[in-house]
């Protein structure tokens, strides 16, 4: 689960994200943090919409290699 340190770190960087869920990359949601609370996250997606994910992914910046499940 990612820590409330590195939500905050993100959210006030701005930090675009990939949120991996399982195996398939065709699945995977980019976007940036909005808000969190103890089970989830609010990411806002490049359409501005925004989905609320749980904190069990895993949530890592664009440019970073995928992590593999």
């Amino acid at each position: 689960m990612i820590s409330e340190e590195q939500l905050d770190q993100y959210r006030i960087e701005g930090t675009a994200l990939r949120v991996v869920r399982d195996g398939m990359e065709a699945n995977d949601v980019f976007g940036i943090v909005v808000a969190w609370d103890a089970e989830s996250v609010v990411i806002r997606k490049r359409s501005r919409r925004v989905v609320k994910l749980s904190r069990s992914y895993v949530y890592e910046p664009v440019d970073s290699p995928r992590t593999q499940l």
